[in-house]
């Protein structure tokens, strides 16, 4: 067998990409991989307009109101890109907070080139579990 071909296979494509990846990359290849495995969308692949399941973790979680209504703004980041989820009329969640990993279903829009979901139905993954 050939060097060349043995390289082209994905499995030695992947090693060789873990073995050069830096740790930055390689963990948001891991949220991916974790997303998808959970059943939801890439964030960064979301379209607009459509119900979609997003799966990460929560990078920030915010108070601060929208439209003189207050809400609870929260990113949520799964290795692709993120997606906005913001509760109006709430000012805390129990559970929801920064590094906190779940899965939110809504109808994905716009707000100024930002994916959000309004109002999100959302469900907590144990701290030590799936």
């Amino acid at each position: 067998m050939s060097k060349s071909s043995v390289l082209s296979t994905p499995l030695w494509r992947r090693a060789l990409q873990r073995f050069t990846a830096s740790e930055s990359d390689l963990a948001a290849q891991e949220a991916q991989e974790d997303a998808v495995r959970h059943g939801g969308t890439p964030c960064g692949a979301v379209p607009n307009r459509t119900r979609a399941s997003v799966c990460g973790t929560l990078r920030s979680v915010t108070a601060r109101p929208r439209g003189g209504v207050q809400a609870l703004e929260a990113e949520l980041f799964d290795g692709s890109g993120s997606v906005s989820l913001v509760w109006l009329g709430r000012r805390r969640i129990a559970g929801v907070e920064p590094g906190r990993r779940l899965k939110a279903r809504g109808l994905v829009a716009d707000d100024a080139g930002q994916r959000v979901i309004f109002n999100p139905e959302y469900e907590l993954f144990c701290p030590d579990g799936p």
